[in-house]
């Protein structure tokens, strides 16, 4: 039934709209130029320098309406590091064909031709990868360079398949592969959707928000080296341009006085060289 739920709320025209460039709120925006940004640039630089200027090949689970995986394809475009093949998965359908609608929207014909989207769960990655691309399993394993995953691993959680998930990116991952995961920091009091949830008659069933330890503890459990585990990140991806102003300069001093508080759980992991 919590399943059920889930795929109704991201099959909704109202939910993808909050996923798309031209509707998404100001604050969203705003994090992949700056803290998202810089996020994904210090992971990268993990990777090997010649595998960066050689091209990398990188994965988005769990990517919505692809936002996050198009902005991305362009800010390493400019930044001179190469992107030779992309993907992007998620469990919804209509989230996936507003992803390809969004691709032939924002990128120019030359890098659509190395991107693709397929719908699969995070919990399944490579057996319903290999059923929507008609490959072998064994070709989809040790295939990317960078996987990546941003308000998605928390629902692998909250179905307590969260080891699943976190063992198909390994086994996805090229030895010296590294994954970044972003999503709700359970220490954060006031998420917009928890306050309204409060103040309703009928409480609706909200989504099981892990921990930090409880993010980090999978990748640690299937083998990964874990590079980085914090809190970060003050600005909500709803908010408007003078929210987002304000939370940004403030975001220096929170960091100092309440950094375990911030909106997000940040984990960083790569894929050790050899695998036992």
């Amino acid at each position: 039934m919590q399943t059920d739920a889930f795929f109704r709320e991201y099959t909704s025209h109202g939910e993808i709209l909050k996923y798309t460039k031209a509707t998404a709120g100001f604050g969203i925006n705003y994090l992949l130029e700056h803290d998202y940004k810089l996020v994904y640039l210090n992971a990268l630089n993990f990777l090997p320098r010649q595998t960066r200027e050689h091209g990398i090949r990188i994965m988005e689970f769990g990517c919505g309406t692809g936002m996050n995986l198009l902005h991305l394809i362009s800010m390493l475009k400019s930044e001179g590091i190469r992107v030779t093949s992309a993907l992007g998965t998620d469990f919804s359908p209509a989230m996936i064909e507003t992803a390809r609608r969004e691709a032939k929207n924002y990128l120019r014909k030359q890098d659509l031709q190395n991107l693709e989207f397929h719908v699969a769960k995070n919990e399944s990655l490579i057996s319903d990868l290999s059923g929507s691309r008609a490959t072998e399993e064994s070709t989809l394993k040790n295939s990317f360079h960078f996987v990546l995953g941003v308000n998605t691993i928390r629902y692998c959680h909250d179905a307590k398949r969260q080891r699943d998930c976190v063992r198909d990116i390994f086994n996805l991952l090229v030895p010296g592969g590294v994954c970044v995961v972003i999503d709700m920091n359970n220490r954060f009091p006031l998420f917009r959707s928890d306050l309204k949830n409060h103040f309703r008659r009928q409480k609706e069933k909200q989504c099981y928000v892990p921990s930090l330890e409880e993010y980090t503890e999978p990748f640690v459990q299937e083998g990964f080296e874990v590079l980085r585990s914090e809190h970060f990140c003050w600005v909500p991806h709803s908010a408007g341009g003078f929210m987002t102003r304000l939370v940004s300069w403030m975001s220096p001093v929170l960091n100092k006085v309440a950094r375990s508080r911030a909106m997000r759980s940040l984990v960083v992991s790569r894929k050790p060289t050899t695998v036992t």
